[in-house]
């Protein structure tokens, strides 16, 4: 789900062409990526692509065509995957299981009835991740010689701390928690760039890659970091979805401009989560990341690519063998340098 700060930040977003973002890092939240493919790379009734033995390969297919469309524009993308959640999300993740099934089933009624969109809807909201899943998606990343991040706890608030070590120039994600965990910018919408059909609409809307830069959103409102948290708590958090009731950006906005601090804030609205936002308030500004990573671009192994995809998964041989071959060339082109260079660093 992810901080809702649309509002908020629809002053300071825009657009940046996927050209203005070579030679830089971009830090990508790797499950927030991998479940936007999930959702969108699916067949007319909702089906999730798959192979021979029934394995999905949604998740796969998008990485693979997405990443290397990325490489050959010369964006140095790394993938930051979650690593165990923290504790203050333990009621969320149940909540968005028990959606996941209810959506399940939804699913299933709506094609028994004929129901084809309404079908497609609900199987993007029963996408889910296993663990083998995950694995591919690391290996296909390793092979194509993409560096692979593995944050302790959140992706996020790894891929934030990685924009301000300057490590990576921005991070990746549909959701804007990274603002919240200090990230120096965010670029959106990299996972589904392109024209996406509306739901439930046959209407279809261009999709293009948006920025946001932390300084200039907290310029805008005259705020402070600190701020933008509890905004964002009192809005609705993954520790507290629900937020406070009646409160949105707007509102939340002025009584942290009246109240000044987190203390005077909180006491004045009706907490009613097990969590005190105190506590995920601390969470936010100090959360758990790790400085043990290295990255490093590789010239991708086609064989193994191949092994993978084509002799595992049942990809088309063409098409694989034609990303690959483009893989190789951006490698030569924009990542040799730098490649070489790691070494030294």
């Amino acid at each position: 789900m992810g901080v809702n700060l649309r509002e908020l930040a629809e002053p300071v977003t825009t657009e940046i062409p996927l050209e203005q973002l070579s030679g830089r890092v971009v830090a990508l939240d790797a499950y927030n990526m991998l479940y936007q493919f999930l959702a969108t790379i699916r067949q007319k009734d909702g089906t999730p692509l798959m192979d021979s033995k029934g394995n999905i390969t949604s998740h796969l297919n998008g990485l693979f065509y997405r990443t290397a469309n990325f490489i050959e524009l010369g964006i140095k993308v790394v993938y930051v995957f979650d690593g165990k959640p923290p504790e203050l999300k333990a009621k969320e993740l149940e909540r968005r299981y028990r959606l996941r099934a209810e959506a399940e089933q939804k699913y299933l009624e709506a094609l028994e009835r004929g129901e084809v969109e309404e079908a497609r809807i609900y199987a993007q909201q029963a996408s889910r991740l296993t663990t083998s899943m995950v694995e591919d998606a690391k290996k296909l990343l390793s092979y194509m010689g993409v560096p692979v991040v593995q944050a302790p706890s959140e992706g996020e608030a790894q891929a934030a701390f990685m924009t301000i070590k300057g490590d990576a120039w921005a991070a990746g994600s549909q959701d804007y928690d990274s603002l919240l965990f200090g990230g120096r910018r965010l670029v959106r919408n990299l996972g589904i760039t392109g024209k996406r059909k509306l739901p439930r609409k046959d209407v279809y809307v261009e999709v293009k890659p948006e920025l946001i830069e932390l300084e200039k959103l907290l310029g805008e409102y005259g705020i402070t970091r600190e701020q933008l948290v509890v905004i964002g708590i009192l809005v609705g958090t993954d520790y507290a979805p629900e937020g406070v009731k009646g409160i949105g950006a707007k509102r939340a906005l002025k009584l942290v401009k009246e109240l000044k601090t987190p203390d005077r804030v909180f006491k004045a609205v009706e907490w009613t989560h097990d969590v005190p936002p105190e506590k995920i308030l601390e969470w936010f500004l100090h959360p758990e990341v790790t400085s043990e990573y290295r990255l490093e671009w590789r010239e991708p192994d086609g064989e193994k690519i191949h092994k993978l995809l084509v002799d595992e998964h049942d990809f088309s041989p063409e098409r694989v063998e034609n990303a690959v071959q483009r893989l190789e060339k951006a490698f030569k082109t924009h990542f040799r340098q730098t490649s070489l260079e790691s070494w030294f660093t």
